[in-house]
């Protein structure tokens, strides 16, 4: 395994992590249960389009991964577990940016309007920081090994 490949192993991971937890969030918390939208600060109408511009990111980053997985296919230079690390740190650190920096700092939109949205965000950010902790730990073991 070159280093080059291992890198790509990453990246494609992180790329594929990252659309995939966006891509849950628009279609289940946006679409489905109608909690929020990626920009509540406006009308409707604005919340919308915005959900649609967050779910093109969404799909733009994850066949960007899978350009990027078929091109180590090709070379015959998949590292799944690598890979897989790659998947839960990037969703992991969407995650927690978004349950951060979007919901608090730049308060753009709540995981939920509730009373209590303090339960959701310490549960947001757990499965956030749980993700990145194995996507690490799969990184970390990767790192020396072989396949």
């Amino acid at each position: 395994m070159t280093r080059t490949s291992a890198t790509y192993n990453l990246w494609s991971g992180l790329l594929f992590g990252l659309g995939m937890i966006a891509f849950i969030d628009e279609v289940l918390f946006h679409q489905l249960l109608h909690w929020h939208h990626f920009y509540d600060k406006s009308t409707t109408d604005v919340g919308l389009v915005s959900d649609g511009l967050f779910h093109a990111f969404s799909w733009f980053s994850t066949i960007a991964s899978l350009f990027m997985l078929a091109g180590l296919r090709k070379n015959h230079s998949f590292w799944l577990k690598r890979w897989l690390g790659g998947v839960f740190l990037g969703a992991g650190v969407f995650q927690l940016y978004d349950g951060v920096v979007q919901h608090k700092l730049m308060r753009i939109h709540q995981i939920r309007y509730v009373e209590n949205v303090a339960v959701y965000d310490w549960i947001w950010g757990i499965v956030a920081v749980s993700m990145i902790i194995l996507g690490g730990f799969l990184i970390l073991q990767t790192r020396r090994g072989s396949r």
